[in-house]
Parts: structure tokens; C-alpha cells; sequence
């Protein structure tokens, strides 16, 4: 029998700077899930709650096709609802990895707490400036799989969802100094 001693499996160095190369990679992963988790939502399950995040003037364009969907085949928004769930559990699975990597290098309440809100905040950044503005005002990413939405004026109107996102980054805030909580405890 092969034995293996000294093994560590961590990423190299516990220095600050691996540390925070650590909460970079995860805030990456959760910008990547929430990429795929719009995605798959576009893709494979147009239904009403993925329109009450459009423009006034597309929810209105969308109505029809929004009322024929119940008419559709219901496997690919099973499917789809299934992916978006796994999508999800992984967002928060990035969390609580990077919680459970504080808690192997010992880290304080403050610590904890920068972590999650780097990722957070990050992610929340990445979705305004990235997906709201670059995927919705200049590209033709949502009419493409929208096309009756083409030519709404919506589409234009960067800034259109701020108190959504404002409820969002507030729900976030508490989220990681709950967490950061949490894990400074164990």
C-alpha cells in the first residue's frame, strides 16, 4: 500500500496575498454562476419573473408571449428551473467555501466580513456595470432571444432597476455581516 504524508492540498502561502488571491478566484466563480444563472434563465425558461427585471415598455412588448407560455412544452423550464436551483446552491456554496477557507487560516470577524463583502459587492458591481449596462444597453443579447422586444426603448435604459438593485446590495450587506458572523464564531 502507497502511503502519502505531508500533503497539503491548500493553495500556496497564507500570506495576505494569497489570501486575497483566494477571495479574487472567488469572486470570479460567483460572477461566472451568476452569468450562466442568466442564462439559463433567458434560455430555457422565459417566464414571468425573468420579465418583471425588463423595462416597463418590454414587460408590456412581452405580455403576449408571456400568457403562451403555460401552452409550451413544460420539459425545458423544468430543466431549466432545475439548473437554475444548482447554479444558485453554488453561489452560495462560493460563500460558504470561502467561510470554511477563513476558518482553516484562522481568520477574524474582520476578515470574514472584507471577504464576503469583496465577493459580494463584486458580483453586485459586475452585474450593474457588465450585465445592466454592456448586456442590456449595447448589445442584442435579450432581443435575440426576445425578438419581438426589438426597437423598445427600454433596452436603452441603463438605470432603469436601481431601487431593485439597491434592495439587492442592502440584502447583501446584511447577508455578509451575518456570515462573517457566523464563521468568526466557529
Amino acid at each position: 500500500m502507497i502511503e502519502i504524508k505531508n500533503v497539503n492540498f491548500r493553495y500556496k502561502g497564507t500570506d495576505e496575498g494569497g489570501l486575497m488571491l483566494m477571495t479574487i478566484l472567488l469572486t470570479i466563480c460567483n460572477i461566472i454562476l451568476l452569468c450562466l444563472m442568466i442564462l439559463t434563465a433567458t434560455v430555457f425558461m422565459p417566464y414571468r419573473g425573468l420579465a418583471k427585471n425588463f423595462p416597463k415598455d418590454v414587460q408590456e412588448t412581452l405580455k403576449p408571449r408571456l400568457d403562451e407560455i403555460d401552452r409550451q412544452p413544460k420539459a425545458p423550464r423544468i430543466f431549466g428551473g432545475i439548473l437554475i436551483i444548482i447554479l444558485f446552491l453554488m453561489f452560495v456554496g462560493v460563500f460558504i467555501f470561502g467561510g470554511v477557507d477563513g476558518v482553516h487560516h484562522d481568520f477574524t470577524y474582520s476578515q470574514y466580513l472584507l471577504r464576503f463583502l469583496i465577493i459580494a459587492l463584486g458580483t453586485k458591481a459586475f452585474d450593474i456595470l457588465a450585465l445592466d449596462y454592456f448586456l442590456l444597453t449595447k448589445t442584442n443579447f435579450f432581443p435575440h432571444f426576445f425578438p419581438e422586444t426589438k426597437g423598445c426603448a427600454g433596452w436603452q435604459q441603463f438605470g432603469y432597476n436601481r431601487k431593485q438593485h439597491l434592495g439587492q446590495s442592502v440584502f447583501m450587506l446584511i447577508c455578509c455581516f451575518v456570515l462573517a458572523f457566523v464563521f468568526s464564531r466557529m
